[in-house]
């Protein structure tokens, strides 16, 4: 039953449209503790601390992080080999060019494969710059998040590659909140406005509240 759910591809866009809600969730609350960094080191490492420790003395220490970890790899692999497989099988369903062009989609939706792959590639980037510390520029601190963010955004192209990937996103959260709402039945005549509203709100607050980071940074309010 599981295995011609996932075969099908009603069940492909599900997995899409449910992997892409978890990461949105996730992406929220990231936003809004990644803004803790203007109220000063101390506040921000403390926050980065915390999440180590959530759910002491029943969970042990980072298994609560250990768990969203997991669980986000899941969405992000489940989402991507989804994207990846319906896009095989609709090339295979049109193999020869339209005689006619089709409309004019939105630019949005004209990106979402490519916006796609950059978003991967900069979360590859991303956990080896902060997490790892591999490709950290300016010497990567353990337990001093503060200090290595400042880092990463003191260097020019620390802040193209995070900038770029945050418009990315919004583009692909413009679009894929939307789409999700169709695939799992939300969507309506009367709602699709209401909905198309709120997924260019959330791109543009998420875009917003990520960028303001590397800004801060730039313009020396964070330092």
């Amino acid at each position: 039953m599981t295995r011609t759910v996932w075969d099908s591809s009603v069940g492909k866009k599900t997995v899409m449209a449910v992997s892409g809600l978890i990461m949105l969730l996730y992406l929220v609350a990231h936003m809004i503790g990644n803004l803790k960094i203007y109220f000063g080191a101390a506040e921000f490492n403390h926050y980065a601390h915390w999440l180590r420790t959530v759910g002491e003395p029943f969970m042990h220490y980072e298994w609560t992080l250990w768990l969203i970890r997991v669980v986000l790899v899941l969405a992000v692999l489940g989402h991507a080999v989804s994207a990846y497989q319906l896009s095989r099988r609709d090339l295979r369903a049109r193999p020869s060019k339209y005689v006619h062009k089709k409309a004019r989609a939105s630019y949005a939706t004209r990106t979402m494969r490519w916006g796609g792959v950059i978003l991967g590639l900069f979360i590859v980037w991303h956990l080896l710059d902060l997490t790892t510390g591999t490709v950290h520029s300016g010497g990567f601190q353990e337990g001093h998040p503060y200090q290595n963010v400042v880092d990463t955004f003191s260097t020019w192209y620390g802040n193209v590659i995070y900038i770029v990937a945050m418009l990315a996103l919004g583009l692909h959260i413009q679009h894929g909140f939307w789409s999700a709402a169709q695939t799992l039945g939300a969507g309506s005549r009367t709602r699709d406005r209401a909905l198309k509203t709120v997924a260019n709100v959330l791109a543009l607050l998420l875009t917003a509240g990520f960028v303001a980071v590397p800004v801060g940074v730039m313009t020396g309010v964070v330092s």
